[in-house]
């Protein structure tokens, strides 16, 4: 889980999409955000829900906001809790639907806004308590405002619940995402011609499989930035980019500020389970 609490002027957020679910509540002043084929006029006290793997863009005026990045492994491990009233049958990984793309929620605001507080705190057990909060979120999430069903075309792998036929695919972009990669290559791990396998990775997952290995290596990048060792100029290199400047370059167009305006204003949770 990661929770980033934001303040921008004017920012563009170039087309992009993430490896895990998205929760933004606008605090203060505007975002227009486009989430799929959807344009919205975001307002304080409303929430942005984006879906794994969805496209969404967006500008900032003056905005100030606070999102939460949920792996979908998180999703997936309470709603297949035995323990969860109606979901026990769902053992082998589900596919999750966001109803609304923009929510009013007051339980997800109360919380969000905890969790900001939170960040700006050094009190104890703070990462543990984020934690908990993000649980909250998504349970709140799974109850009014995600669709939840199983299929035998999901499985679970390090990337989360996926679908089956791309299983394999995914998990060589996941191990090999610092290198080069042809899309013939990437291919070849699904045992699919690239035209069959170009077609149906947009189909399911609605990105190209060019923009999802980006995404890869963007979230990869935020690990490292907020994890705050390595130099920017070894991050771009760690996950797959040539130079700095093109690394900058894409961070900035995904998120709407540069590396280092990231890492200062970010704070990671540790995962308390499997890594996405």
């Amino acid at each position: 889980m990661t929770v980033r609490h934001s303040i921008v002027g004017a920012s563009e957020f170039e087309p992009h999409s993430h490896s895990s679910l998205s929760v933004t509540l606008l605090l203060a002043g505007r975002m227009d955000v486009r989430i799929g084929e959807s344009a919205f006029a975001l307002l304080p006290g409303q929430i942005a829900l984006t879906n794994v793997g969805q496209v969404h863009s967006g500008q900032t005026r003056n905005a100030e906001f606070v999102s939460a990045a949920i792996s979908p492994l998180t999703v997936d491990q309470i709603i297949t809790d035995p323990d969860a009233a109606g979901t026990a049958t769902l053992r082998t990984g589900a596919e999750i639907k966001i109803i609304a793309a923009v929510i009013r929620d007051d339980d997800i605001e109360g919380v969000l806004r905890g969790m900001r507080a939170e960040l700006g705190s050094d009190r104890l057990a703070r990462d543990q308590m984020l934690d908990s909060m993000s649980r909250q979120v998504v349970i709140q999430l799974i109850r009014s405002h995600i669709a939840v069903r199983g299929t035998p075309n999901i499985e679970r792998s390090r990337a989360g619940p996926v679908d089956r036929r791309l299983r394999r695919a995914i998990e060589f972009m996941h191990d090999n995402f610092a290198r080069e990669l042809a899309l013939d290559e990437i291919a070849s791990a699904a045992f699919l011609s690239e035209f069959h396998f170009a077609r149906l990775f947009k189909q399911i997952t609605g990105v190209t499989p060019h923009s999802y290995l980006a995404n890869i290596r963007l979230e990869r990048a935020r690990k490292l930035l907020l994890e705050g060792v390595l130099p920017v100029s070894e991050i771009a290199l760690a996950v797959g980019y040539q130079s700095q400047s093109h690394f900058t370059k894409a961070f900035k167009g995904a998120t709407g500020m540069t590396p280092l305006v990231f890492r200062r204003g970010s704070l990671a949770s540790p995962p308390t389970g499997d890594r996405f």
